[in-house]
């Protein structure tokens, strides 16, 4: 192996998607979208929340830090994307490769683990409606959300600097962004640690998250059925239904990739590269996208300040 195998290269080359020219104007396209409506759909939440102060309440503060979340998170793969995808520099340096890389997996562990406190926080809600005040204070609240970003982005230091230690066999990233998976792949060393440390991270921040919510889930399902209301318990299950879909996506896909086993790219068949490259799309961008319109954006609360603010503007005209 020459000495270029075996030392850490400082530039890096994208693949990218697909190299057919029909396809990648059809993907920039797609990402374009998705990402207009990622950035949009959430910050007309944050305004919204903002603006209205009758949704300054602990679910809506954690769907405003879920918001920002998305907003950033988006912002960290979308532009790459976006700029790979029809360029014919794929290049990236190693610096903006692992810039990348840290941010987008600091925010995605970061979700995860606000997904699971969102879910705690309706628990409470539905479950303890007595107690929710003393339960989800501002304090706890606090914490809540100062604890997933700071396990995220801790959790996030330690995999991209474990990932930059290996040596790798080229420079071509079969991948549309930087990912601790595809970069394992990659490497011509010993990966041992590096798959037991990504393992027991997407154990304890994904599974341990996944479970937490599936828990509150269960028990709000219980109370529901409990509703003598069919109405009541209709509309109920629809929203429990809306958020347990985009749980279900967002953590389904996440977990797949970081907790199976990675194979490397020499021993990889085709089935395995499409599955890296299609699932990271759902959590990394069409999660995101439709996290504002299933969380809130069908929320009475939420579209009659909409509304009443579409009227008080278009009555100053």
């Amino acid at each position: 192996m020459d000495q270029f195998n075996q030392t850490t290269s400082h530039t890096f080359i994208l693949l990218g998607l697909s190299s057919s020219p029909h396809l990648q104007v059809m993907f920039f396209l797609l990402f374009l979208i998705i990402y207009f409506m990622t950035i949009s759909g959430n910050f007309l939440l944050i305004v919204i929340v903002r603006m209205n102060p009758t949704l300054h309440s602990p679910m809506y503060f954690f769907l405003t830090n879920l918001s920002i979340i998305d907003i950033c998170f988006s912002s960290s793969i979308a532009p790459v994307i976006l700029r790979n995808t029809l360029a014919k520099d794929r290049s990236i340096s190693l610096i903006g490769c692992a810039t990348q890389m840290y941010f987008s997996l600091a925010l995605g562990s970061t979700e995860c683990l606000i997904l699971a406190v969102m879910a705690y926080d309706r628990f409470a809600a539905i479950c303890r409606p007595l107690h929710y005040n003393t339960i989800m204070n501002k304090t706890v609240c606090f914490y809540m959300a100062a604890v997933p970003w700071s396990a995220g982005f801790i959790n996030s230091l330690v995999q991209v600097t474990l990932t930059f230690q290996l040596p790798f066999c080229t420079c071509h990233i079969n991948h549309y962004f930087c990912e601790v998976p595809a970069f394992i792949r990659m490497s011509c060393g010993d990966t041992f640690l590096n798959q037991l440390s990504l393992f027991i991270a997407a154990g304890i921040i994904g599974m341990c998250s996944f479970l937490l919510t599936l828990t509150s889930y269960l028990h709000i399902i219980s109370k529901i059925l409990k509703i003598t209301s069919s109405q009541g318990r209709q509309k109920s299950f629809s929203t429990c239904a809306s958020h347990l879909t985009a749980v279900t996506l967002y953590y389904g896909t996440s977990l797949f990739i970081y907790l199976r086993p990675q194979k490397h790219t020499n021993v990889s068949n085709t089935t395995d590269k499409t599955t890296d490259k299609v699932l990271p799309i759902l959590y990394m961008t069409v999660t995101p996208m439709l996290n504002p319109f299933l969380y809130s954006i069908r929320n009475k609360d939420v579209n009659n300040t909409l509304i009443n603010q579409l009227k008080r503007k278009k009555g100053q005209y």
